[in-house]
């Protein structure tokens, strides 16, 4: 696998654009749309929460119908939740006028929405928005770059990365760009994710390796507890690349799901790292848990906990919070079995020695605590599963971006 440093427009076949539509803010680009040039397979996994927005029920029927897409039209600014049957009427619309511009079926455009919950989206702003991305579809690195940024709302960075890799013998490309910095919690966080790959998969293989890779990717991310109604993620496969088609759980589908894989956890971590307000990234580890799925709960416990949250942005060293949140997420352990450790570039201290505070070196504490990425690793003893789960700090400017956050 190679890494590289692109986005949704590294496969062949995938062009971007962005554009500036007025949907909520004037003056900065508030549009994105990525193309196909073929018709593409489709996977997606979405939301959690009961209250969905109207593009996430779109999203969903288009992938759940099986049939091709062949572009995605994502805006920022307004979320379209909470927006009843104009909501789903705005998506229509939005479908309509991309069909109308690109020369494709309506069910063959997917629909993205983030922003403010509850306000709704002219139709005029969209369908104006729509048309104009459809002349400025670029090939570019530059168009995926402007296409990442158009979608950010509290994000302070854009976040996007392609990856090479040979299946049998060809050359194939996964390429991807996410927004997500607030409202983030585990089982698909506040985010919206796009996938394109000029892989030839189908798409039942192609839904299972999404569904597989956002196990440990994007849903092990918190960032204030709070899981959106938005959240999708979604892959395009246009099949460009000539591979033979994917359609078992053979060593091209193990080959595809690593560099899936990789790309979801690099972005999850992107987006952690710049959850609202953060000066830190705060990584769980859990290691030595009897199974998995405790691996799992321990992990998003320690890394969604307030306290501990708090704790990581004050560089305080104050490990009986951490012990805290491993006793309450569920999981039945003998706490005197239990080590803990705070670690990052600046060194490693032991913080929890069998289930006890010993004592260790403030200073040493401090200089760890004070490194811009900081791990929490927590040793059970009591088996041999373990889990990842990434988060960030929690800061005066997450509360100052969020109290106003509709002005």
């Amino acid at each position: 696998m190679k890494i590289l440093n692109e986005g949704v427009t590294a496969p062949k076949g995938f062009s971007a654009a962005d554009t500036a539509a007025g949907i909520k803010y004037q003056g900065r680009t508030d549009m994105a749309m990525v193309y196909s040039e073929a018709d593409c397979n489709v996977a997606g996994t979405y939301t959690t929460n009961v209250v969905k927005a109207a593009p996430v029920i779109w999203d969903r029927d288009v992938v759940v119908k099986g049939g091709s897409a062949r572009a995605i039209v994502v805006n920022s600014g307004i979320a379209n939740a909470c927006t009843g049957k104009e909501g789903m009427d705005i998506c229509k619309v939005t479908a309509d006028a991309a069909a109308e511009a690109l020369d494709i079926k309506p069910e063959q455009v997917l629909i993205g929405s983030t922003g403010v919950i509850g306000m709704q989206i002219k139709a005029e702003r969209i369908t104006a928005g729509t048309k104009d991305l459809a002349t400025k579809l670029e090939k570019s690195f530059e168009a995926s770059e402007r296409a990442a940024k158009a979608i950010m709302t509290t994000d302070t960075k854009h976040k996007m990365i392609a990856a090479e890799i040979e299946l049998s013998g060809v050359k194939a490309t996964i390429g991807a760009m996410t927004k997500g910095s607030g409202m983030i919690h585990p089982n698909m966080c506040t985010m919206l994710c796009y996938i394109t790959t000029d892989a030839a998969i189908s798409n039942e293989m192609l839904q299972k390796a999404l569904s597989a890779s956002i196990v440990d990717s994007y849903n092990m991310i918190s960032v204030d507890g709070d899981t959106s109604t938005n959240d999708t993620c979604l892959i395009l496969a246009n099949g460009l690349a000539g591979n033979k088609l994917i359609d078992s759980e053979n060593d091209d589908y193990k080959t595809f799901c690593e560099a899936l894989d990789y790309i979801n956890k690099e972005l999850a971590k992107q987006m952690a790292a710049d959850g609202e307000g953060a000066s830190h990234l705060y990584e769980v580890i859990v290691n030595g848990a009897k199974t998995k799925d405790e691996a799992v709960t321990l992990s998003k416990s320690v890394v969604s906990s307030s306290l501990c949250k708090a704790a990581i942005y004050g560089k305080d060293a104050n490990c009986g919070r951490f012990m805290c949140a491993l006793g309450y997420a569920g999981v039945d352990f003998d706490p005197d079995m239990v080590d803990i450790y705070f670690e990052s570039d600046a060194g490693s201290v032991l913080v929890v020695s069998k289930g006890a505070a010993p004592a260790f070196d403030e200073e040493i504490a401090l200089k760890v605590l004070s490194a811009d990425a900081v791990t929490v690793r927590c040793e059970m003893n009591a088996g041999n599963a373990s889990a990842t789960a990434w988060g960030c700090d929690l800061t005066y400017d997450y509360v100052k971006i969020n109290a106003d956050y509709r002005s």
